[in-house]
C-alpha cells in the first residue's frame, strides 16, 4: 500500500484527498517508481476543476514526477532498479508516493540535474523547447511577447528566447515578478494590471508588432495578443489560466496574414527519439546555466490543495512541486 492523492469528483482543492492505495508489481512493460518529487502544473488544476474531463474518476491526478526505479517488468531493458528517472504520462497517476508506470514514459536523468530541479523543469522545460524550437524556431532579429513571463514556463521561454537572440517583451502582474522577468532575459516588461499591454507593445515595437506571441493566459489576453502581432506574426496559445478562448472568425487572421497554434507537448514527445533529443537539449541548457529554474516552491505532499490554490491565485513565481 502507498499514499496517493485521490480525486473522486471535480471541484475545489478540497476534492484532493490522501488515501491509501495498492500499487502491486509491474506488468512486463512497466516499472514501479518511488517518487522523490512531483511537479504541479496548471493542467492539474484544470483536471481538478472539471474544465478538463480527461481523468477517469476516481483517479490519481498528476502528469509529471521524478523518482527511483524500485522494480522492473520482465520485458523492460531501458532502465534498471536504482535508476533516477523522470516520468511524463497523460495516463496521470503522479500524485502518489509510489506508482506503476510504462517504461516508455521514462526519461533518464543526468547526475548534473537534482531531483527537485528535474521535477520543477522537466515538463516545463520540454514545453519551452517545443515553443522556441519546434512550434516557431526563434533566432536573432525576432521580437517576441511572453505572457506570465515570471511563471514556470514563461521564465524558461524568456531565457531560451534571449539566448537565441530574440528581443523579449514580457508581461507580469507585480514589481517583484517584473524583477524576475528582467533577470530571465526580458528587455521590456509590462505590468499588465496597471498598463495596457497592447499599447505598450505597439510603442516598444514602433507600431510594427511582434513576430511571435506566447500566450498561456487564454481568455483574458488572447485578443490582445492577436492585436500585438506583426504581419505574418504567429500567436502560440499554450494555456488558459484565465479560462478557455472563445472561437474566433478565420477572417481575423486574414487581416495581417497571421497564424494561431494550440500545441500539446505530449504530441511532440510521443516519439521517443524526438523526446530524448528535446530532453538532451534541455539538460544541456540547464547544466550550462542558459536556463535556471528560479524559485522552486516546494509543498509537502499532503498540502497539494494549498499548492494548487497558490498557483491559481498567482501567489507563486516559478515552479511548484510536491515533496515527500
Amino acid at each position: 500500500m502507498t499514499r496517493a492523492i485521490v480525486m473522486r469528483e471535480p471541484g475545489g482543492p478540497e476534492v484532493l484527498r490522501v488515501e491509501h492505495v495498492d500499487v502491486g508489481d509491474p506488468a512486463p512493460t512497466q516499472v514501479r517508481l518511488r517518487h522523490t518529487a512531483v511537479g504541479v502544473n496548471f493542467h492539474d488544476i484544470y483536471v481538478r476543476s472539471g474544465l478538463y474531463k480527461t481523468l477517469p474518476l476516481p483517479g490519481i491526478p498528476g502528469l509529471e514526477s521524478v523518482g527511483i526505479v524500485e522494480a522492473v517488468g520482465q520485458r523492460v531493458d531501458s532502465v534498471a532498479v536504482g535508476d533516477r528517472v523522470g516520468c511524463l504520462s497523460l495516463g496521470y497517476g503522479a500524485y502518489a508516493e509510489r506508482r506503476l508506470a510504462d517504461a516508455d514514459t521514462l526519461i533518464a536523468l543526468p547526475d548534473s540535474i537534482d531531483d527537485r530541479t528535474a521535477a520543477a523543469t522537466l515538463l516545463r522545460g520540454l514545453t519551452a523547447r517545443m515553443l522556441v524550437h519546434d512550434v516557431h524556431r526563434l533566432g536573432p532579429g525576432m521580437t517576441v511577447l511572453v505572457h506570465a513571463a515570471a511563471g514556470g514556463v514563461g521564465r524558461l521561454v524568456c531565457q531560451w528566447a534571449r539566448e537565441l537572440g530574440a528581443t523579449v517583451i514580457g508581461t507580469v502582474g507585480s514589481e517583484a515578478k517584473a524583477r524576475s522577468a528582467r533577470a530571465s532575459g526580458c528587455e521590456h516588461v509590462v505590468l499588465y494590471r496597471t498598463e495596457d499591454f497592447v499599447a505598450r507593445v505597439r510603442a516598444i515595437t514602433g507600431g510594427s508588432g511582434v513576430d511571435v506571441a506566447y500566450d498561456s493566459v487564454g481568455r483574458d489576453t488572447f485578443m490582445g495578443s492577436m492585436a500585438c502581432l506583426a504581419p505574418l506574426g504567429h500567436l502560440v496559445n499554450f494555456g488558459q489560466s484565465s479560462g478557455p478562448v472563445e472561437p474566433i472568425a478565420m477572417s481575423l487572421l486574414f487581416q495581417k496574414s497571421n497564424s494561431v497554434t494550440r500545441p500539446n507537448v505530449f504530441h511532440y514527445i510521443a516519439d521517443p527519439v524526438r523526446r530524448d533529443a528535446m530532453a538532451a537539449a534541455l539538460f544541456d541548457a540547464l547544466t550550462a546555466g542558459v536556463l535556471t529554474p528560479g524559485a522552486i516552491h516546494a509543498y509537502p505532499f499532503e498540502e497539494v490543495g494549498r499548492a494548487q490554490r497558490d498557483m491559481a491565485e498567482r501567489a507563486t513565481a516559478g515552479a511548484v512541486i510536491l515533496t515527500f
